[in-house]
């Protein structure tokens, strides 16, 4: 394997979809980019059967790994890991951890692909807890909200680590020399914040980071900062809200369309730019977001993706690859004050 030829490992039994979604997007994957590889785990005979022909013309860059079933979504995610050692997603990590692929992807189980990633590849040194980290699209770029959900309930020096985490991701893997770095708070004012985010300011202030300061929710799309840092569970709540005022956006703009001719007239005009603007806020178009922290790249998606999705997911991973993600973030990790670095 080498960074110009990625290998990735597909959890091709994880998610609403699988494992349809999970075959189709990996073949228009490899469509997309003739330099990546990808090892479909699943039950063989299943996948083999959605491939056809197509898998075959894919030649050795496509190949199939037997697992023994999937990790259910309302599965606790320790207990399953453990008690399905041969689950799709154990699989697919383990693959990771021998060094036979370069990262994974799994749009099933959330948690249980967090626990198989802690459990198969563990922590980075240094590392006290992983974090995920969900692009959001702004007017000008990307802004990288860490924690995602990982951690819903955090302490001060680990929303420290995962202002370093994202920083260095974003360097790496989106080229922004210096990431800017915002606390997430109800208010700009340092006074402001509960407990948790004013320690929290207190360390990322003392860290060799690029720190504007505390920021409010409008800017998690405004583009004033790369990384937004904040515990998992607020950071969770704020995807889904952004997610479902997107959604609610669209579906506005598309009622409206349909209204007097005069709206009609008008939608026909603003048709490309409105096209252009789903795209933009589309989930899909990112596709999967990665688990920073561990000793490997593991991507989690959404449950619901469909091929679009799973190909756009698998691009980014494979970006993370080239990149030399893992070791941006190693680097980065120890590069800070190993006081901000302890384990709780």
């Amino acid at each position: 394997m080498t960074q110009d030829m990625p290998a990735l490992a597909v959890d091709a039994m994880g998610g609403d979809r699988a494992p349809d979604a999970l075959v189709k997007g990996s073949l228009q994957a490899l469509l997309n980019d003739t330099n990546l590889r990808l090892v479909l785990v699943g039950e063989r005979s299943r996948i083999e059967g959605l491939l056809g022909a197509s898998g075959r013309a894919m030649g050795g860059r496509l190949s199939v790994e037997d697992s023994d079933g999937a990790i259910a979504m309302d599965a606790h995610p320790a207990q399953a890991v453990r008690a399905q050692p041969r689950a799709s997603v154990n699989v697919a990590v383990e693959l990771v951890a021998q060094g036979q692929a370069d990262a994974c992807f799994s749009a099933g189980n959330s948690g249980a692909a967090m626990a198989a990633a802690l459990l198969r590849l563990h922590r980075l040194p240094g590392v006290a807890r992983p974090a995920i980290a969900t692009p959001l699209p702004t007017s000008s770029g990307t802004t990288m909200l860490v924690d995602a959900g990982a951690q819903v309930e955090c302490r001060p020096e680990w929303l420290a680590q995962f202002s370093s985490m994202g920083s260095a991701y974003v360097s790496a893997v989106l080229g922004i020399d210096r990431p800017r770095v915002g606390l997430l708070s109800n208010g700009e004012e340092s006074s402001k914040g509960n407990n948790l985010v004013q320690a929290a300011h207190q360390l990322i202030s003392a860290l060799d980071l690029n720190y504007v300061g505390p920021v409010e929710g409008g800017d998690l799309l405004s583009g004033a900062v790369d990384v937004v840092v904040c515990d998992g569970f607020v950071g969770n709540v704020a995807l889904k809200t952004a997610e479902g005022v997107a959604q609610a956006i669209m579906a506005g703009l598309r009622r409206e369309a349909q209204g007097d001719l005069r709206s009609r007239l008008g939608a026909v005009l603003l048709l490309p730019g409105l096209r252009r603007l789903q795209a933009r806020l589309d989930w899909r178009q990112v596709g999967g977001a990665p688990l920073l922290g561990v000793r490997g790249l593991v991507f989690i998606g959404h449950g619901r993706s469909d091929a679009a999705a799973v190909a756009s997911a698998l691009r980014v991973a494979a970006s993370a690859v080239r990149a030399g993600a893992v070791q941006a973030l190693d680097k980065g990790i120890l590069g800070q004050p190993r006081a901000e670095l302890v384990e709780g």
